[in-house]
């Protein structure tokens, strides 16, 4: 199953697939037609940026920016990245130049999380490339866990289904954060990994 998503993926198609917290609609991040499908699919803006997930830390060079160590929140990231990956935290980082406009925020940045989920990073490390990750789900339905929650248009829409072995765990989303300067983080959404298990590793913690 696994190596015919990979196909799919790399012909430019769309797919749904399990992460560590809900199924995924997801494509190659170098896909451009295809990145521009899954807010099509889901009804969302495509000036929304999408949300990456990588198989490995190698893959996180080709999405942010090569400058990164001179970016303020460098060091807070790293801890990040060293303290919470792989796993359910969602990072913004200043963007690479050359990633997908669809993957980019009007200030150039990008969000990414190293997915625990094997199938997940299989799918990355197989096709050679990150994966958009946003909620497999109609804009403004819920994200689902279960593949009889998914919406008939959302299946009906992509060229394929990976069912999830194991499936994902539901509850609540990855825990997204942007890193600042001295070790300070702004929470911008609350998710799996909560406000004391980031202050418990030494972080100073502002909420939106």
């Amino acid at each position: 199953m696994l190596r015919r998503a990979v196909k799919a993926l790399a012909a430019g198609g769309c797919i749904v697939y399990p992460t560590e917290t809900f199924y995924a609609l997801g494509a190659a991040v170098g896909s451009l037609a295809a990145l521009s499908r899954i807010n099509a699919i889901k009804g969302r803006p495509q000036s929304k940026p999408l949300p990456l997930i990588i198989g490995h830390m190698d893959q996180l060079a080709g999405v942010v920016s090569p400058n990164i160590v001179d970016w303020e929140g460098y060091a807070a990231a790293r801890r990040l990245m060293e303290r919470f990956w792989p796993g359910p935290l969602s990072i913004i980082f200043p963007a690479h130049a050359e990633l997908a406009p669809q993957a980019q925020d009007s200030q150039g940045r990008v969000c990414v999380r190293w997915t625990p989920h094997a199938q997940a990073r299989a799918l990355c490390l197989l096709g050679g490339s990150p994966l958009a990750a946003t909620s497999a789900n109609l804009s403004g339905g819920q994200p689902v866990s279960r593949l009889g929650d998914l919406h008939p248009a959302v299946r009906l829409a992509v060229d394929m289904v990976v069912e999830g072995d194991p499936p994902p765990s539901g509850g609540m989303p990855s825990t997204l954060v942007l890193p600042q300067k001295d070790g300070y983080l702004k929470i911008l959404r609350h998710g799996a990994v909560s406000l004391a298990d980031l202050e418990n590793a030494g972080f100073s913690v502002h909420q939106k």
